[in-house]
């Protein structure tokens, strides 16, 4: 188990597409903060590493053994489920829509939409690997540069 989590870390950081993706979220940030928009609602806060914790760490793994792990992995069972669009799947699109949804329940609207795309590149690499580590990974990834970066600074 640990040799072939090695030997995946190994692959990811070698992996143009995965090197690409994390690059995004850092290009996409700074555009954000350079626009200095304020269309977003979001009020959290690194000062409480409890918090934080939750949001970097537990929720990327647990959304993504659901969403990704779960919901994906069965809808890619069925017999559209494997169909691209492009370099998509039809079962990472719905994964991907269900996901943006379930962030309604506890985001506001924009916010909540500002998922969707993130949540293509989650389901991307884990239909390409076919593993939740690249998705885990880029998922944590992609809340701590985001709260980091506007902790309190986002609200409409």
């Amino acid at each position: 188990m640990v040799t072939d989590s090695l030997i995946t870390l190994k692959r990811l950081v070698t992996d143009g597409p995965f090197i690409a993706a994390l690059i995004a979220g850092p290009v996409f940030w700074g555009a954000l903060w350079l626009s200095e928009l304020t269309i977003l609602e979001w009020g959290g806060s690194v000062s409480n590493p409890s918090h934080f914790l939750l949001l970097v760490l537990i929720y990327p793994i647990l959304e993504e053994i659901v969403f990704r792990g779960a919901l994906q992995g069965w809808l890619r069972s069925l017999s559209w489920g494997t169909t691209h669009w492009g370099e998509i799947t039809l079962a990472n699109l719905a994964t991907s829509i269900v996901f943006t949804l379930a962030h309604l329940t506890i985001n506001p609207v924009l916010l909540s939409a500002a998922v969707f795309i993130p949540s293509l590149a989650f389901g991307y690499f884990r239909d390409r690997y076919g593993r939740l580590h690249a998705s885990i990974i880029l998922h944590g990834f992609y809340n701590a540069g985001f709260i980091w970066l506007f902790s309190g600074r986002l609200v409409a």
